[in-house]
This record gives structure tokens, sequence and C-alpha cells, in this order.
């Protein structure tokens, strides 16, 4: 797993980010096994508190569920987690209209932009 990290958030959200990208996009799927936190802790170098409190962020978030017999798995709740991705998909809407704003283009001139992009 590749996590790039950058000073400009706290490692722990950054980590929190990347897991509910893979969460939604079903690399982790829906009621599978979810890796322990000393496993991710060493795939993304971070110590395994800060690993931790990412997931314990997941789990307030609902995409996580521990049982005391099976671990961690991923939700098997759909409305959940397609909230969840529909929530990262504004965020990331958001986030190409602030950038093509700040280049001086208008909502409507990035909007074009996007459908001349992708054929539309």
């Amino acid at each position: 797993m590749d996590f790039y990290l950058k000073n400009s958030l706290p490692i722990w959200k950054q980590l929190a980010a990347r897991l509910r990208e893979r969460i939604v996009t079903g690399e982790y799927p829906a009621g599978g096994h979810f890796p322990s936190v000393r496993e991710l802790a060493a795939e993304a170098e971070v110590n395994p508190n800060t690993m931790q409190r990412a997931m314990s962020q997941l789990e307030a978030d609902g995409l996580l569920v521990t049982s005391r017999n099976f671990g961690r798995t991923v939700t098997e709740d759909a409305e959940v987690i397609a909230a969840t991705k529909k929530a990262l998909a504004k965020e990331r809407a958001a986030e190409y209209l602030e950038s093509m704003k700040a280049l001086g283009f208008t909502a409507e001139d990035a909007d074009q932009l996007l459908r001349t992009y992708i054929g539309g």
C-alpha cells in the first residue's frame, strides 16, 4: 500500500483518508477482514498508535466494525459505504473547482473543460 503523507495534515487523518478510499473502492470489500493495526502501521511506516487513531476514526464513521472474535471487518452496510463515497466525490469536486478558480476559470469553464477532457 502506498501511503504518501504530507506535512499539511495530521498523519492519522491522512491515513484515515487513504483507508477510507480503499474501502469505498472495494480494495477492502464490505464484510471482509480488515488488516491489523500493526500490519498497516508497518506498511505505512508509522507508529501503531497513529494507525490506531486512524482506524478508530473509521470505526466512528461506521466503516469498520470490531468484533471480539473476528477482529476488525469492513461494514456490510452498503448505505454507509455509498454515503462515504459520495462525500469523497464532493470533496474532490470542490478541490477541482477551487483549483480552477485559482487559475481564473469560472465554474462553467471548469465544467466545459472537464466535459471536453472526458469526451462528453
